[in-house]
């Protein structure tokens, strides 16, 4: 499948997240800063749709909480700590830890041509992929 960067992309500019920020340091998401991660996200574009890819291994998708509101897309949830299941009962020691862990929260604005009511989302490999129909 051939890829294109979008000019001026319809999901309003992402690089700007003093925004997301801010609502982060009131605790809009009930989660203070130093509480919450955010998961890398991938936005496409076809004829038909938008589709969200949220990076977001180690989480079971039972535990992702996805809600649509006032033309945002709003993921959260919470990841635990990798450990190798299979060490029975002894010490760990961490010497690296760079897998973010614990609750985490990623907002998208949605384009206004985005049919709401047929949002759907599936959770393969790791990533879950959401499709915005286009109106």
């Amino acid at each position: 499948m051939p890829t294109s960067l979008a000019a001026d992309p319809p999901f309003g500019n992402l690089s700007q997240m003093g925004k997301l920020a801010d609502q982060l340091k009131k605790q809009y998401y009930n989660y203070s800063c130093d509480q919450v991660w955010r998961p890398a996200v991938n936005l496409y574009e076809t004829t038909t749709a938008y589709l969200v890819c949220v990076d977001l291994a180690g989480v079971e998708k039972e535990k992702i909480d996805l809600e649509v509101r006032d033309g945002r897309l709003t993921l959260k949830g919470n990841r635990p700590v990798p450990l190798e299941s299979d060490n029975g009962s002894q010490r760990v020691s961490v010497h690296l830890m760079e897998i973010d862990h614990g609750a985490f929260c990623r907002e998208v604005e949605l384009p206004d041509d985005v049919q709401r009511d047929k949002i759907v989302a599936s959770h393969r490999n790791g990533l879950l992929w959401i499709e915005l129909p286009k109106k």
